[in-house]
């Protein structure tokens, strides 16, 4: 069964399209890239598939059962330039909020829950950060107690939107390094990515888009200049010498 199913997923604000008939599905155990220029619906997507934005029409299917009936499967790592970040709150406790759709709001964390959040972030080399005020770390610390936060919730499938932007190059090297972890563990994971030099080292599925789906599946097989060409229009060029360079005009 697939980890995500979308079929004909539309979405409008103030009754501007934004994502129209929107349809594809995800195998299991994948490092999946959402790619498409600014304004294509990439985050737009995110949101519609977990219940943030509401769908004009369409269907989201999550193992084949509607988003509601697996919300414990999920783990999501928002924009960082979404978040405010000066809530008076500390790392380990961001990391422990990931705890709550396993313990529920009323329970407070225990033992366990504390000691698996602590671990999360030796995962991200953030132990040594556990009590600092959020708004005291850099950006890329930030970036780093979120996807510790998201490995906490413990989930099967991963939506994580722009988790490379704006980082440092070993917190790149320590995300994507853990994406990889996630997924020889068997998760699936989807991720709206911006760099497309990096595209094709980083992921082994990609969905294109430009408020439609333009292709997706195999990186080798999808990732082509023709379909760049479809998504983004005039606005590359391309250099060859066997790999895509791809720069924006």
């Amino acid at each position: 069964m697939n980890p995500l199913m979308v079929r004909n997923l539309t979405v409008a604000y103030h009754r501007k399209p934004v994502l129209q008939e929107v349809s594809f599905s995800v195998p299991e155990g994948k490092l999946i890239g959402i790619i498409g220029p600014n304004g294509a619906g990439k985050s737009t997507l995110l949101k519609a598939i977990l219940r943030l934005v509401p769908a004009a029409s369409g269907e989201v299917l999550i193992y084949g059962k509607p988003y509601k009936a697996q919300r414990k499967l999920i783990g999501y790592v928002p924009q960082r330039g979404s978040v405010d970040w000066d809530f008076p709150t500390n790392a380990l406790d961001v990391v422990l909020m990931g705890r709550y759709g396993h313990i529920g709001w009323i329970k407070r964390p225990g033992k366990e829950d504390v000691k698996l959040a602590l671990s999360c972030l030796e995962k991200v080399g953030m132990e040594n950060y556990a009590h600092r005020q959020i708004n005291q770390l850099s950006g890329g610390q930030q970036q780093r107690v979120f996807l510790a936060r998201a490995l906490a919730q413990d989930a099967t499938i991963y939506f994580m939107d722009e988790p490379f932007a704006g980082v440092d190059a070993a917190t790149e090297k320590a995300i994507i390094s853990l994406l990889n972890e996630l997924k020889a563990q068997g998760k699936t994971v989807l991720v709206v990515h911006h760099d497309l030099h990096t595209v094709q080292e980083y992921f082994d599925w990609v969905l294109l888009l430009n408020m439609r789906v333009i292709g997706h599946g195999p990186t080798d097989e999808v990732f082509t200049v023709e379909n760049l060409q479809k998504t983004y229009g005039g606005r590359l060029t391309f250099l060859d010498q066997g790999k895509l360079l791809v720069k924006h005009e």
